[in-house]
């Protein structure tokens, strides 16, 4: 008697860092406690990153039921161990397209059983609507930053956005400027407080009509919206969300909920969603700290500090008298450090 295949998830995550760990860790948790099959798909350009980082092995090492799959982004290749200029990688997305469908019929030809895109990328739920593939969305970031951003739209009928001039940027406006109507979130929220897309004097700035489409994608096009973060911890926002959102599902954290089930790194090896080489010997010295006294900086994999900024923030962290635990990204470590400064957190940083 032939064995039923098993409900098949396909999941899409954006193609950067903040995006693929969360992306990954929900099918792993789904694959390992719910028996999902799961196919992930990278970009080439994060396919390449991840197998210099985690070894010529590390999309190999995944059980029975969960498989890889790449696409290419559209971009020119680049080796360059480091996100891909976001601006390019943002209106690349459509070259996706084609290929995500090619995927699509090749996972029919394997004769999977019920097929579910889960994905964030606007071109790509699309896409699967185009198809009647049903699809779902997971916001990788806080439901708090979700809303915020379902506002442009009402901060451009209002007037507010885009910025009247320049000035505004520097003369206190965005401080004094509250937006205390914005469902869910705290009265007191300033304009400086969104999403700095908003930052624009541009009235047909592309990246604000790109969020603009993201938003309303979201709002009309995926079956239902995971999001990863907790009910205790935005109850309110989410409460809010209800009545302009298909159904809303709060999953999180993933980490705790995967090391609940066994499974703390998810599928494959323990850096099996890293893009870049990591330094693990750092934990050894962070478990010989005290509980709650070490200051962990990090500012993702997009962000670019200036040479004075790194500076200016290392010195914050030598005064502070504090232990301390920075993650500097290979691209950002052209900054030199003064020998006075390095002798000030001697034994105190990592």
């Amino acid at each position: 008697m032939a064995v039923a295949a098993k409900p098949h998830l396909l999941f899409f995550p954006f193609p950067a860092q903040g995006h693929i760990t969360p992306a990954f860790q929900l099918p792993s948790l789904l694959h390992r406690c719910h028996g999902f099959d799961v196919t992930f798909v990278h970009t080439e350009h994060n396919r390449r990153r991840l197998l210099r980082a985690c070894g010529p092995d590390a999309l190999a090492e995944a059980p029975p039921g969960f498989r890889f799959a790449s696409v290419p982004d559209g971009l020119p290749p680049s080796d360059e161990d480091a996100t891909q200029d976001l601006g390019a990688l943002f209106f690349s997305l459509p070259a996706m397209v084609p290929h995500f469908k090619k995927l699509v019929v090749e996972l029919s030809e394997l004769a999977v059983a019920s097929c579910c895109l889960v994905s964030d990328i606007d071109p790509i739920l699309r896409a699967a609507e185009d198809i009647g593939l049903p699809r779902v969305a997971f916001w990788t970031t806080s439901a708090s930053s979700f809303m915020a951003l379902q506002q442009f739209r009402h901060l451009i009928a209002k007037g507010l956005v885009p910025l009247k001039d320049a000035e505004q940027l520097k003369n206190g406006y965005l401080d004094s400027t509250t937006i205390d109507w914005a469902p869910g979130l705290p009265k007191d929220t300033r304009l400086r407080d969104f999403p700095s897309f908003v930052r624009t004097t541009d009235p047909d700035d592309a990246v604000l009509a790109l969020m603009l489409r993201l938003m309303e994608c979201h709002r009309t096009v995926p079956s239902a919206i995971i999001f990863h973060t907790l009910e205790e911890l935005e109850r309110q926002v989410i409460g809010a969300m209800s009545d302009i959102l298909p159904p809303i599902y709060a999953v999180g954290p993933l980490p705790l909920l995967l090391g609940q089930a066994g499974d703390p790194a998810g599928v494959g090896t323990p850096s099996s969603t890293s893009l870049s080489k990591e330094d693990r010997a750092c934990l050894d010295w962070l478990d010989a700290k005290r509980p709650s006294s070490v200051v962990f900086v990090s500012f993702g994999s997009v962000v670019k500090l200036a040479d004075e900024q790194l500076l200016e923030l290392a010195w914050g962290l030598a005064n502070s008298g504090h232990e301390f635990l920075w993650v500097i990204r290979s691209d950002q470590q052209q900054a030199v450090l003064p020998p006075d400064l390095v002798a000030e957190t001697e034994g105190r940083g990592w």
